[in-house]
């Protein structure tokens, strides 16, 4: 039985043991970006990692440090905010995961908080399935929290109750509800969230303030860390079972496409 599910706190041969056990491991990917007076610049690193340690228990596999960084030019006029290139980014991703493949990991799972990533790990993400080999899931957990607890949170904002929530699970010291200020128009913002977020049209926007010009939207003052238990129990569930199935279904693709170069080979 392992200590922990986190790969940099454990020794080579209890890493090298589950990789053989099971060759998953799962990358935390988010964002170091301001979240207004009441969460930290870490809230979207923070989400993806206490989400991450918990779908890593559910699904018996390995959670990988990350770069806490990525890619977020979009709140730069805000102090708080660091952004990576997307190229960097992408470099980061893969040759972290490139090095667990070397090691025996054959299962991938990315579990994304931060919209501006999505880009970025499409790209990387297919580089790792077809160059090294790996079975390749990426997962907007961001947009499994908004499914499960949307209805119920005022939809997933910048600096709202979900993402309140998120933190709240992994470090309530962090989160200051008491600081909770200027939130900006909440029907504006969610009139560019929802624009931005259709399968059709997506306009490309420079700058935070376009959705909301102090920089956050939403109602948090209702979070608990009770609440925010319950959502990381929930998501990670989902994630976790909806992740099995798909797993075996790449297996089973994979399987089939191995058999018909076997044919074609043969023939």
């Amino acid at each position: 039985m392992l200590p922990t599910r986190n790969f940099i706190d454990l020794t080579q041969p209890e890493i090298a043991q589950q990789l053989k056990k099971n060759p998953l491991v799962i990358l935390p990917a988010g964002s170091v970006e301001q979240h207004g007076p009441h969460l930290p610049t870490g809230t979207d690193i923070y989400a993806s990692q206490v989400i991450g340690h918990a779908v890593a228990l559910r699904m018996d596999g390995l959670l990988l440090p990350s770069t806490p960084f990525g890619v977020t030019p979009m709140h730069m006029p805000f102090e708080g905010t660091i952004t990576l290139s997307t190229d960097t980014y992408q470099r980061v991703v893969v040759e972290t995961c490139e090095s667990t493949a070397r090691h025996g990991a054959k299962q991938l799972l990315i579990l994304n908080w931060h919209e501006g990533n999505i880009p970025s790990l499409a790209i990387a993400s297919e580089k790792l399935h077809r160059e090294a080999g790996m079975s390749v899931i990426v997962v907007q957990a961001c947009y499994v929290a908004a499914e499960l607890y949307g209805h119920d949170c005022g939809g997933l904002t910048h600096g709202g109750e979900i993402e309140a929530l998120a933190v709240l699970a992994y470090r309530p010291d962090l989160v200051h509800l008491d600081r909770i200020d200027y939130s900006s128009d909440h029907s504006h913002g969610r009139k560019w969230d929802k624009l931005r977020r259709t399968r059709s049209y997506q306009p490309v926007l420079t700058d935070i303030r376009t959705i909301c010009a102090t920089g956050w939207y939403g109602a948090p003052e209702k979070a608990t860390v009770a609440k925010g238990q319950k959502m990381l129990d929930d998501i990670s569930s989902a994630i976790a079972k909806e992740a099995d199935e798909l797993f075996a279904m790449l297996d089973e693709a994979q399987g089939g496409t191995a058999e018909i170069k076997h044919l074609k080979v043969g023939d």
